[in-house]
């Protein structure tokens, strides 16, 4: 094995170790004993577990990062940029529950742009844009698009920590649901939300 494959392979066994057990849970014999190596290996190449965690974590938040800032800059109308950045997440999920799981853990090692919360906070940002043009479109005011951006994507955020474990109903369904109440508020929800035809 090359040294690149064993890295590759190092990282691997981290993030399955770390989606299972957390950081604190897991440790650098747990990590060389699955990958079937010895520790100075481990070492060797990331100094420790907490390289191992980090290149995991900066991977995964790229990834994330990737799906949800795509889905933001398709544009469109602001209830699909809703839809389609509630299915990204919830993509991502579905396609990565092991680096989701590692994300949403606190650990004492990530730093304050490898953190979900921050992650969420970026793209908060990216959503204030959007939710400031509709409030001057109309009529309110554009200052509070902040706080409506961490409400929203607060909202989303946590329903997919929740459909994690839950997976049901199902992704489409899901985000439909997110949009309805999103979209509509409370007293404007349809019965059978359903997501746009035409995405």
């Amino acid at each position: 094995m090359t040294a690149s494959q064993r890295r590759e392979q190092l990282l691997e066994v981290g993030r399955r170790l770390f989606a299972e057990k957390g950081f604190d849970g897991t440790s650098v014999e747990e990590i060389a004993a699955r990958a079937e190596v010895s520790k100075p290996v481990v070492y060797e190449h990331f100094g420790g577990k907490e390289g191992v965690y980090a290149v995991v974590v900066d991977r995964e938040v790229r990834a994330l990062t990737s799906a949800l800032t795509g889905a933001l800059e398709q544009g469109g109308h602001p209830k699909v940029l809703v839809e389609r950045t509630a299915l990204a997440l919830l993509g991502y999920i579905e396609a990565s529950e092991d680096g989701f799981r590692i994300l949403v853990r606190d650990s004492p090692v990530a730093q304050a742009t490898g953190t979900f919360s921050s992650l969420i906070g970026d793209v908060a940002t990216q959503v204030e844009h959007i939710l400031g043009d509709q409030f001057k479109a109309n009529g309110l005011d554009p200052k509070a698009a902040p706080l409506y951006a961490q409400m929203l994507v607060g909202m989303v955020a946590l329903t997919g920590q929740y459909w994690l474990d839950a997976r049901s109903p199902q992704k489409a369904e899901v985000a439909a649901h997110l949009t309805n109440l999103a979209w509509n508020g409370l007293s404007g929800m349809v019965k059978r939300p359903e997501l746009t035809k035409s995405r």
